[in-house]
């Protein structure tokens, strides 16, 4: 049994804008096993003087692409998995000196890669993946130029396909992609729902799937007791899945009022991506973005800062995601400065941490400070709640990072 204590810490628990000082929590095998206003007494516990310093929950990063290395998806696939394998290496590695002691990868990411960061071979944060992401032919992941005739995106004898995603059309065949990406230990099944930038066939404005394919998709994950999540860059593209049972949005860059009020009284999450349309708009063209696509993203990354206050206005469930591709994972922390223009301080720290948990199903075990959870723990030099710019410094701020109960980072003691 191992037991480590931090004392004298100033708690904010994923949730509460009051944070009480003074406080002591025991961490044991990698759970918290209390927290108290009072000295906890242990002969062998070791013990770490916060300093009256902000302890808080490990942050969630909702949407990474861990093998996303290059802008051209199609690149990738001529490197092959050990290349991949490298990158990610490197961008989750980065990811958790951030901070961020979980994240979603909701396109790629596999049991492989889950596998070795569990088994201690990866320096990484917690994992969740989405496994393949699920398209319909011509859609966002379907990455095959006009010309091409034939491709090997969907499941063949030997489960061949691309990096990223498969192809599936039809009930059936979306019934089969999403029984094997379960199948395989996906946490939840990823569907692009509309069109998208980085994708050579499909408008933005097009709706992807029928209904009958996202439902059929999502009985498949309400089956598995999972859920479904759907990259919507459109108002229709998000209203129709949400209403079709998708349970969380990514981007939804281009929602108007009333979708997102409707998303709001669904319940539906949504986790916005400022940081990869900025980071395109400033450096797209020196990283190879298509010089015909560079209109298209500055013009989603513009709508997109008013649509974070229309669901705001709305009481939309916001969560925390990124989606940095190739170099640009470095600056995952400049989302929370991005951010603060629409949402207070307290606001983005629940989005990165609680409101993640919520839509992991993680609840009570992550994003949190409070018994039975995991030791994800931060402590800040400063006031995140007053200044979230903190956050955005790549862990320059953090005097600790504790993973699972194991202290990776400490300039406490």
């Amino acid at each position: 049994m191992t037991q480590l204590i931090l004392e004298n810490a100033r708690i904010f628990d994923g949730v509460s804008e009051e944070c009480p000082e003074g406080m002591t929590v025991l961490v044991e095998d990698g759970t918290i096993r209390e927290v108290s206003d009072r000295p906890i007494k242990s002969v062998d516990a070791q013990r770490i003087d916060v300093a009256g310093k902000t302890l808080m929950p490990g942050l969630i990063d909702m949407h990474v692409h861990s093998y996303f290395s290059d802008l051209d998806p199609r690149v990738l696939n001529d490197r092959d998995a050990p290349y991949r394998t490298a990158y990610a290496i490197k961008k989750l590695g980065h990811a958790l000196d951030s901070g961020f002691t979980t994240v979603r990868d909701i396109g790629g990411g596999d049991y492989p890669l889950a596998a070795a960061i569990a088994d201690g071979l990866i320096r990484a944060p917690r994992f969740f993946y989405a496994g393949k992401i699920l398209s319909m032919t011509g859609g966002h992941v379907d990455y095959r130029t006009p010309n091409e005739k034939h491709h090997t995106h969907g499941y063949c004898s030997c489960a061949s396909m691309n990096w990223a995603g498969v192809i599936a059309d039809g009930v059936d065949e979306c019934i089969k992609a999403a029984r094997e990406e379960l199948r395989r230990g996906a946490h939840c099944i990823k569907i692009v729902a509309s069109g998208g930038v980085m994708s050579p066939s499909d408008p933005i404005w097009m709706n992807q799937f029928r209904e009958d394919e996202i439902r059929a998709i999502v009985q498949e994950c309400v089956e598995r007791r999972t859920y479904v999540s759907a990259h919507c860059l459109t108002a229709e593209s998000t209203r129709r899945s949400v209403e079709f049972g998708v349970r969380c949005i990514e981007h939804a860059a281009l929602i108007d009022a009333e979708t997102a009020n409707f998303v709001a009284e669904h319940g539906a999450y949504v986790v916005p991506t400022l940081s990869v349309l900025f980071s395109l708009v400033e450096s797209g063209l020196e990283m190879g973005l298509p010089p015909d696509r560079i209109d298209d993203v500055r013009t989603i990354y513009e709508e997109s800062i008013d649509a974070l206050d229309l669901m705001r206005s709305a009481g939309v469930k916001i969560a925390f995601g990124t989606d940095l591709l190739a170099g640009f994972y470095t600056q995952q922390c400049r989302e929370f400065e991005l951010r603060r223009d629409v949402f207070t301080p307290v606001e983005i720290l629940r989005q990165a941490t609680s409101v993640g948990a919520e839509i992991l199903m993680q609840a009570g075990k992550l994003g949190c400070i409070e018994p039975g959870a995991h030791a994800d723990l931060i402590v800040v030099d400063g006031d995140p709640l007053e200044d979230i710019g903190l956050l955005a410094a790549d862990g320059r701020n953090l005097d600790l990072i504790m993973r699972a109960g194991e202290v990776v980072k400490n300039r406490l003691n």
